[in-house]
């Protein structure tokens, strides 16, 4: 192979369609755009007109809606913390919250807080201090000899601001 024998596939080009090049060309005087009216004019976007027909993105119903005040819990299951704790990731002896629980990588982002449900099985003592867990969790973990605390990321953070408030950190 030589740098000059270099081609592109077969149709990897397409040649465009040269119009308006006289009336023997097949696409002279009007280029193809017919003649007049919205559809013949440049810069139209009819995208979903179905020529006055109802279109359907009109034609379907609409369905529920999305609450914007809805909390947005990340989940966390048993099996995992589990795994972190064997990986020395999580230390058992000290409280588990969500930052330590995102700084052991099992979540990107806390968001609203971190709920924790019930695959797998715990075997180590766990202080959980997190936005709320399921009932299978809670019994798993009190089973294994730990506690859950069901704590608001909103308050938790309200205090926080409150002790940093005018630069003094107040204990």
């Amino acid at each position: 192979m030589k740098l000059n024998e270099i081609r592109d596939n077969e149709g990897a080009r397409k040649t465009s369609k040269r119009v308006g090049r006289g009336i023997g060309s097949g696409k002279g005087k009007t280029s193809g755009a017919g003649h007049k009216g919205q559809r013949a004019r440049a810069g139209v976007a009819l995208h979903a007109f179905e020529g006055g027909q109802m279109p359907l993105h009109r034609r379907l119903p609409k369905r529920g809606f999305t609450n914007k005040w809805a909390k947005r819990y990340v989940e966390v299951n048993l099996d995992k913390l589990q795994q972190a704790v064997d990986a020395n990731k999580i230390d058992a002896s000290k409280p588990v919250d969500a930052a330590a629980i995102s700084a052991a990588g099992l979540v990107k982002q806390t968001r609203d807080g971190v709920r924790v449900l019930g695959r797998g099985e715990l075997k180590s003592k766990l202080d959980l201090q997190v936005a709320g867990a399921s009932k299978t969790a809670q019994q798993a973990v009190e089973k294994a000899g730990g506690s859950v605390t069901i704590v608001d990321a909103d308050k938790v953070e309200a205090a926080e601001s409150r002790k940093t408030k005018r630069g003094r950190k107040s204990e």
